[in-house]
């Protein structure tokens, strides 16, 4: 009689068995996500698209720069054209107000000193643009115009009696300039302004100064301490003499 042990069986089943093999690296790499290869390397497409980006980025950086750069400057400009324009504000009103009412004789009769029309204007005073000088300085203004067309307002002094004269501007990139006087008739119950002082005996109560900045004007009014006509400021003179005395 022949008996069949269990184990005998499987230990035969396990002797047929093969034993697992471990398959080849290049057969488990094609068994791989598409994530494993991008964890390899940058693609041509991923590096293009990076450095359009990083342009972008530098572009903007630097127009945010020039356009800061640019701010700064035009912020300063206009400090300092506003700053010369005040300056030139209180030189114009100091000289004017600072007229004196001086005579010559021509042909056996008194005139002013003072003239004046729409772009220039000449008058006595003894307040200077650049200090120091002694006696009284005749001034004398005028609008020009410089290279790129705008005006400006020259200036010019000499001391009575002398020749030497000393010259500088005052305003810049002005688009229009002119002057205005004002005169009332003791007869008349309104005053008017005039482009042009042509009067040689008299002087005018105020002058006005108009300044045009494109759609934005400026104008100063600026009174005069001594004004009226000839007979009127001498005798007002002689006077203070004889108080004085």
């Amino acid at each position: 009689m022949i008996m069949h042990l269990p184990y005998q069986r499987n230990h035969n089943k396990a002797c047929m068995e093969k034993p697992a093999v471990p398959k080849p690296l290049c057969q488990r790499r094609k068994k791989c996500s598409p994530s494993c290869h991008s964890r390899n390397g940058f693609t041509l497409l991923e590096l293009m698209i990076s450095l359009v980006m990083l342009g972008v980025i530098v572009l903007i950086i630097s127009s945010a720069l020039r356009l800061g750069v640019r701010t700064v400057s035009t912020g300063e400009k206009k400090i300092d054209h506003l700053e010369r324009t005040r300056a030139s504000f209180n030189i114009v009103d100091s000289q004017i107000q600072s007229q004196i009412p001086l005579t010559y004789e021509e042909n056996g009769e008194k005139k002013y000193y003072f003239q004046g029309d729409r772009e220039s204007l000449r008058f006595p005073s003894n307040f200077s643009l650049w200090g120091g000088q002694k006696g009284y300085v005749m001034v004398r203004y005028k609008v020009e115009s410089d290279n790129t067309g705008k005006q400006l307002l020259a200036v010019s002094e000499n001391i009575l009696g002398t020749n030497n004269s000393r010259e500088s501007r005052l305003f810049s990139a002005v688009d229009a300039m002119h002057f205005e006087y004002f005169f009332k008739d003791p007869t008349e119950e309104k005053g008017k302004w005039a482009d042009r002082w042509t009067d040689t005996g008299n002087i005018p109560e105020k002058i006005r100064l108009h300044l045009i900045y494109g759609e934005k004007e400026i104008s100063m009014v600026i009174p005069m301490r001594t004004s009226g006509p000839l007979s009127q400021t001498t005798s007002a003179r002689t006077t203070r003499k004889q108080g004085s005395q």
